[in-house]
């Protein structure tokens, strides 16, 4: 489809890389990423991409480490290689919650891989809903910055609900992204006062807004330990809502997360493939999972192309 154009995958999720690869028509490229026998990672580049427009994609998901050092080698064997661009897709960028000082003597982990990442040679990162959109500032080089949104719109919320729904930010900092959804369909907004005691353990203190005998949809950027969600679906409950589903752009499901959904008041939990489901979420029913392979496909299009991406959410 493509001239001087070359699609990469590392080993973090190589079935969305294998679906943006067969919307584009184009094959992934003939990479080898491998391990030695104490854990370093090794990639080599079996083709020639001299000049080539190449994207790198990987997601940063759990082993987030391990994911990190495959994608800056991958990025550093292109860029000796003399590919003429290095576009590092990145549909979940891990450390993203560590984007400020949130106490003395403490990193700010999102800039340090921003650096990593350019320091490997990247010329530009795509990425879909950064957990904060300021990591963006963290880069010198061109970001663009993807929301998972219309996946979410046409695939599930437009066939399942209408203007009577109500959208729930499950805390202050997501009142912004969930009211670009209700905006979509017209609907009603919501907003859950939660206490954050510390990380991943969460209180939700009261709702802001009228659920009673209405559906609620959760919106939320990532699900981990799904405490946050857990106690937002039982706050939900408890002021009347009549049917509870959750929208979340990454499913990290992490510890106790599955177990803490099928005990909660959730009929169900809507993700994206950003980042593959752990074993524990694929044996539950309360899980569906949506495919980002279109959006990020058409955005490698256009980036290729030197056509508008901000267009896609326009």
């Amino acid at each position: 489809m493509f001239k001087k154009v070359c699609l990469f995958a590392g080993n973090a999720n190589p079935a969305l890389a294998t679906d943006i690869a067969a919307f584009l028509e184009t094959p992934l490229g003939k990479c080898r990423v491998t391990r030695f026998s104490d854990g370093e990672s090794f990639v080599e580049v079996n083709e020639n991409v001299r000049g080539v427009d190449t994207f790198v994609i990987q997601p940063t998901g759990s082993p987030v480490n391990d994911n990190v050092m495959e994608l800056l080698i991958m990025c550093d064997a292109l860029r000796r290689a003399s590919a003429g661009s290095i576009t590092a897709v990145i549909p979940y960028y891990g450390y993203a919650r560590q984007d400020r000082k949130v106490a003395p003597r403490t990193p700010i982990t999102s800039k340090l891989v921003a650096d990593l990442i350019q320091a490997a040679g990247v010329d530009r990162v795509v990425s879909v809903d950064l957990h904060a959109g300021q990591i963006q500032g963290f880069f010198n080089i061109p970001f663009d910055h993807l929301y998972a949104l219309p996946v979410f719109l046409e695939d599930y919320l437009k066939q399942h609900f209408d203007e009577s729904a109500v959208f729930v930010s499950p805390d202050s900092g997501g009142v912004e992204r969930t009211r670009a959804y209700s905006k979509r369909l017209n609907a009603s907004l919501a907003i859950i006062d939660k206490r954050r005691e510390r990380a991943n353990v969460s209180e939700v203190m009261h709702l802001i807004g009228d659920v009673r005998d209405r559906d609620c949809i959760i919106i939320d950027d990532m699900i981990d330990t799904a405490g946050t969600l857990a106690g937002a679906a039982r706050a939900l409950q408890a002021n009347g809502a009549r049917r509870i589903v959750a929208c979340a752009s990454h499913g990290v499901f992490s510890g106790p997360a599955v177990a803490r959904i099928e005990e909660s008041p959730l009929a169900e939990v809507v993700v994206s493939d950003s980042i593959p489901l752990p074993a524990a979420a694929r044996g539950t029913t309360k899980i569906r999972r949506l495919s980002l392979a279109r959006l990020l496909g058409e955005a490698i299009k256009r980036i290729h192309c030197s056509d508008s991406v901000s267009s896609l959410f326009a």
